[in-house]
């Protein structure tokens, strides 16, 4: 890259890390460009992006966008790292790259941010591990109506003896 590209590179990234809901730092050493393209492809699918960013750029980016100082620490940007941000679920991205990592065992998470929270690598592969939103919000639902359910049962069954009850009754 030009040095007078840089300044626009860093602008778009910082923007980019303004919007995101997720940013995920990840490791990508020993990756062909045959496996990157695939995992590119797989977070598209789920609207994300992978960028393969150089680390000076990456700190100067997140500097400018008021990212958490941990994810910038020397520690964390030491090697070749990418990072895949995402506007819509952050969960998403998390899932398609553990999914990848057990297939081919690269990437492997570094640290990340998601909903504006700092996660360490252990946190990153927990919530991987969690299921879709969609299933989420499905066994929030049925949590919440299971009481419903059985106190309407409880009731009607109430209702069905007390109506046998006066049916006997009126038979006498």
């Amino acid at each position: 890259m030009k040095r007078a590209e840089k300044p626009l590179f860093v602008q778009n990234l910082t923007e980019e890390l303004k919007s995101s809901s997720a940013i995920v730092v990840i490791n990508y050493q020993g990756l062909t460009v045959k496996l990157q393209q695939e995992l590119k492809k797989r977070l598209r699918a789920v609207d994300a992006k992978m960028l393969v960013v150089k680390n000076t750029l990456f700190r100067l980016a997140s500097k400018e966008a008021k990212v958490a100082e941990e994810i910038t620490s020397d520690t964390v940007l030491s090697g070749p790292t990418a990072i895949v941000v995402t506007e819509s679920d952050p969960i998403a991205p998390l899932q398609v790259l553990a999914k990848f990592a057990s297939e081919f065992e690269i990437p492997q998470f570094k640290v990340g941010i998601v909903e504006g929270k700092f996660q360490d690598k252990e946190s990153l592969i927990a919530l991987s591990k969690l299921p879709p939103k969609n299933v989420l919000f499905g066994q929030v639902v049925g949590t919440i109506s299971s009481p419903l359910y059985t106190f309407a049962f409880t009731l009607e069954n109430n209702l069905q003896k007390l109506v046998f009850i006066l049916n006997e009754a009126s038979k006498k």
